[in-house]
Formats: structure tokens, C-alpha cells, sequence
């Protein structure tokens, strides 16, 4: 069910609710980051499981190689319908429907409320186009597999398990983008707990199919698992969203004005308002196109040495954005009522809090990177040779967490007003080239590590892009402040990430040694914080201070 803590009916908190200020809907905040954590914690342990299943059932060769080939396509459907430009796209969508209903609905019968309802007509206008659309796509993909697998893996030497595994895959397409519209509405809803449960379901989904089948399918049962896991992610959310936003009336299209339904309409429709969107979501998602068409000319298993080595090093990125994820909508509400001062402090404060978190799970992936991928996979056919040039790549992915983390945190002001900017999608094509040239070069000096350098190097322009042009052209947020502040967080994250990578071969079992690691290195990361008086680190025992007393209030 939908999180909520207003004790008078299905309004979310709002800041004026109390004399409090801010207080109201920074419990609920504190709140709704924390479940959104738990869940999307949750998430990321059952998605190292199903990664460790395929490890141990199919090692890391041609088999796995031709299933993460056909992963490519989950992977953009996730960055299109679900992380980035859905969520860019419908967040704000349904965050000025909202506040349009808001304003609308004084002097209104409930009849006519709902007639009227901007949120309903927006649902009618966009959702029963979107399926048509998606169902129409994954049928052109399951269609065109030989040439999807041609273009994405050239030098793969039998492609033909690939192409079963796309086709496969393709239809996540659809079900991706049912979950995805669920996420954007329920968020924009302040309905947090559905959203975050979808990639405990997604992944559910797949180590279930994974287990029950692989014997008689071998690794097609992990494409298979896609597939399931997909439909599983839109029927966990159904029944909030049935329940927090509805299909709308039948009679809304025609009952509605016309002027009311065309402001609303255009939303999905209009060229110009999702183009920047989708050419942000396509190039950012492109960087994994690009590796593994570089990576397909390569030794085989090199596909699979670069996907285990990203998923685990991602994570801490992943985590450090849930704030992000959760005040976005707070963001677009702000961006909506012209209260743009008020969406400065949050985006400033979600910068600091994300560079914090990202940079201290950096300092612990390249500290430990050969501990944590030898206790997660080494087994049964993923060999201690795997491992090895696993971690070592992990440790070049390392560079760029802060790069992709920074991204995500920062593209959200940018798609959060009426109409999105161009700009994030052209710092985004920028960064795309360097990868693309900085990985075609590189690859054939240094391979894998080549390849994950030029990645981190390309996200890493793209994140300096956007800081530089967030302020002057969206929220006027200090940017030389934030850049000395996240410089000092990377201060800290060497002289940890630098202990951790001394002290981590001295302790000889893995686990033990990855298990003190955990301690060692946010020790040091805070005493280094402490010692060149990095604010984010000083301030952080009053924030969890500030943080807990809000729960006590809450419950």
C-alpha cells in the first residue's frame, strides 16, 4: 500500500499543512526515503542473487554472453520506461496534474470533479496510446531479432542462442512500460512503497524461472525469467495505482472541456516535449550499447566480466540516488508553483547527500574489489580467474560512480518544469562521444579495462556539463560551493578507498576481510571527512540525529 502519514484521508503532506514549516513533509520524507531504502535494499540483494545464480549456473562464457546480449534490451526498456525518461516524462506530468486539480476542484460537485479531473484525463490520454505503442514495438523486436543481435554483438561467433534469448526479452518492452507509467503516477502521488518493491519482484521473477527451468532450457531460462520478473513489476503495482489514481472515467474524453483535455493530451504526444527526454534516457542507456559491441570482438567472457563487474559497482550509486527518487516529485511541485528557492535547497541538499553516499560506497568497491566479487561469485562456474579480471575492471568502474551519480541527481531539476530542456540530453550525446572514442581507442591497448575507463571518462563529462549548466539555466544552485563540497568528499574517498586496498589482502578469508572492510573504510572516510572539515561529514551526526526524532514523531 501507499505511504502516507496524514491521519485525514488520501492527501499526501503538505508544507503548509502545519504552523511547522517544512516539518510535516520532511517526516514524511524522512519517512518515505527510509522505506524506499529498505525496499530498494532489498532489490539490489535479490538482484546479487539472481547475478550470483547465472555465475554458478552458467560461469561466465558463451552462454552467459549470449543471454547479457539479449539483456541489452531489458536494460534500455528499464532506462526508458522506468528510471529515466518515463519517470522525467510523467513525474512533472502528474505533478502539474495534481496541482491543476488542486486549484480546479473549489466550487466543483464530486460528479464534476471527477469529470473534470485533470489527473483522469491525463491517464486517458496517454496510458491506452502507450501500450499500443510499447505492443507494438516488442512485436517489431521479437521479429527482428537476428539483426538486434547483429547490430548489438557483430563479432559474436553463434549468434543463435543470442536471438532465442532476445526474443525472449523483447517482451519487457511492454510490461517495463506499464510499470514504469504505474511508478511515475504513484510517485508523483507520494505513493512510494509499490514503486520501490518492483525490483524485488522483477528479480523474484527471474531466479524463480532461473531455478525451475534451466535444466531443461539452459541459460534461455534466465531470458525467460526477464520476461516473467517484467510482468510481475506493473501487477505489484496495480492495485495502489488502481487504488491512488485510477483509469479515469469512460466518459471523461467526451465530457471534459476541450481546451482542459488538449492541455493535457500533448503530454505524451508532442514531439517537442519528449524528444529531449528520450534522446537523455537512449544516450545515457547507449553506454552499455557501446561496451558490449566493443567487448564482443573481445576473448570470450569479457561481456560477462564487464556486466558483473558494473552491476556490483553500481550499487552504491544506486542507493545514494534513492533520496533523489523520492523528493523528485517535491522538486516538480516546487518547479510547478514557482517556488524556486524552494526547490534550490532540496536540490542542493539532495546533491550533498547523494555525493556522500556514492563516494563512501566508491572508497569500498575499489578497497575491497577482489574480496567482494570472489564472496558474492566465485562458485561453481565462475573460476578465481574470473574474479581476478572482474574485480580489476570493478575497480576502473569505481572512477566513475560519482559521474553516474551525479547524472541521475542532476537531470531531474532539468526535466522537472512544464516543458524539458535540450541541454541534458546534449551533455549527454557529449559524453556519449568521449566514450565512443575514448573506448574504441582504448580497447585494443587495454581490453575490458579500456573499455570501462572510456565509460567512466564519458559519464564523468557528462556530470561536470550538467553542474556547470544547472545553474544558469534551471535552479540557480551555487555551483562552485557544491563542486569544493563534493572535491573534499573525494579526498575522503581516496584515503579510504587507498586503506581499504592495503589493509584488504592482509586478512586471507574473503568474507572476513570484505566484513571489516565495511567498518574500516566509512572510518576512515569519516576521519579524513572530519579532518579537511568536509561539511557533509561534520553535519552528518546531527542529520541522523534530526532524522530519528522525526521517526519518533511519526510513529
Amino acid at each position: 500500500m501507499g505511504l502516507s502519514v496524514t491521519p485525514g484521508g488520501d492527501r499526501p503532506p503538505d508544507e503548509s499543512a502545519t504552523s511547522g514549516g517544512s516539518q510535516p513533509l520532511g517526516r514524511f520524507l524522512a519517512k518515505a526515503a527510509a522505506v524506499t531504502a529498505g525496499l530498494t535494499a532489498a532489490g539490489a540483494v535479490f538482484g546479487l542473487v539472481r547475478d550470483q545464480t547465472i555465475a554458478h549456473l552458467f560461469g561466465a562464457g558463451h552462454d552467459s554472453d549470449a543471454f547479457l546480449i539479449a539483456w541489452t534490451v531489458p536494460e534500455m526498456a528499464s532506462t526508458l520506461l522506468i528510471e529515466d525518461a518515463m519517470a522525467l516524462l510523467m513525474v512533472p506530468a502528474f505533478s502539474h496534474a495534481l496541482a491543476r486539480r488542486a486549484a480546479a476542484r473549489a466550487g466543483l460537485t464530486r460528479r464534476e470533479a471527477r469529470i473534470q479531473d485533470p489527473v483522469g484525463l491525463l491517464v486517458g490520454a496517454t496510458l491506452p496510446r502507450l501500450v499500443v505503442l510499447l505492443a507494438a514495438v516488442a512485436t517489431v523486436l521479437i521479429m527482428a531479432a537476428p539483426a538486434v543481435v547483429a547490430v548489438l554483438a557483430p563479432g559474436l561467433p553463434d549468434p543463435r542462442l543470442a536471438i532465442e534469448c532476445t526474443r525472449l526479452t523483447a517482451l519487457t518492452v511492454l510490461s517495463f512500460g506499464i510499470a514504469g507509467y504505474f511508478s511515475a503516477a504513484l510517485r508523483a502521488h507520494r505513493s512510494f512503497v509499490p514503486p520501490a518493491a518492483i525490483y524485488v519482484s522483477y528479480n523474484v521473477g527471474i531466479i524463480g524461472t532461473m531455478l525451475a527451468l534451466h535444466a531443461q532450457w539452459g541459460v534461455r531460462a534466465a531470458a525467460a525469467g526477464v520476461a516473467v520478473g517484467g510482468l510481475l513489476m506493473a501487477l505489484v503495482q496495480l492495485p495502489a495505482f488502481v487504488r491512488n489514481v485510477g483509469f479515469g472515467p469512460p466518459r471523461a474524453k467526451r465530457s471534459a472541456p476541450r481546451n482542459q483535455r488538449d492541455r493535457d493530451r500533448p503530454t505524451l504526444i508532442a514531439f517537442g516535449v519528449i524528444a529531449p527526454v528520450i534522446f537523455f534516457a537512449v544516450f545515457r542507456q547507449s553506454q552499455v550499447l557501446v561496451e558490449r559491441f566493443l567487448a564482443a570482438s573481445l576473448p570470450s567472457g569479457a561481456i560477462s566480466h564487464l556486466n558483473y563487474a558494473q552491476k556490483v559497482a553500481q550499487m552504491p550509486m544506486v542507493l545514494s540516488l534513492m533520496i533523489c527518487t523520492v523528493t523528485f516529485p517535491v522538486v516538480a511541485q516546487a518547479m510547478a508553483g514557482g517556488e524556486r528557492e524552494k526547490a534550490r535547497r532540496r536540490v542542493e541538499r539532495d546533491l550533498a547527500l547523494a555525493s556522500l553516499a556514492v563516494l563512501m560506497g566508491t572508497a569500498l568497491v575499489i578497497g575491497y574489489a577482489p574480496q567482494i566479487i570472489q564472496v558474492l561469485f566465485e562458485r561453481g562456474a565462475f573460476t578465481h580467474r574470473d574474479t581476478l579480471a572482474t574485480a580489476s575492471v570493478m575497480r576502473v568502474y569505481g572512477f566513475g560512480l560519482l559521474g553516474h551519480c551525479l547524472v541521475g541527481a542532476l537531470s531531474r531539476p532539468f526535466f522537472s518544469t512544464a516543458r524539458p530542456t535540450w541541454f541534458p540530453a546534449f551533455a549527454m550525446g557529449a559524453g556519449l562521444l568521449v566514450n565512443i572514442v575514448a573506448g574504441a581507442f582504448a580497447v585494443g591497448w587495454w581490453g575490458t579495462y579500456g573499455i570501462a575507463a572510456a565509460n567512466a571518462a564519458g559519464i564523468s563529462t557528462t556530470a561536470v556539463l550538467l553542474l556547470t549548466g544547472l545553474g544558469s539555466r534551471i535552479i540557480t544552485i551555487q555551483v562552485r560551493r557544491v563542486a569544493v563540497s563534493i572535491g573534499r568528499l573525494g579526498v575522503a574517498a581516496v584515503a579510504a578507498a587507498a586503506t581499504g586496498w592495503i589493509a584488504g589482502p592482509m586478512i586471507p578469508d574473503p568474507m572476513l576481510s570484505a566484513a571489516l572492510g565495511c567498518l574500516l573504510v566509512p572510518a576512515m572516510f569519516g576521519a579524513t571527512g572530519m579532518a579537511i572539515r568536509a561539511l557533509e561529514v561534520t553535519a552528518l551526526p546531527g542529520q541522523i540525529s534530526q532524522l530519528t526524532q522525526r521517526f519518533r514523531n511519526v510513529r
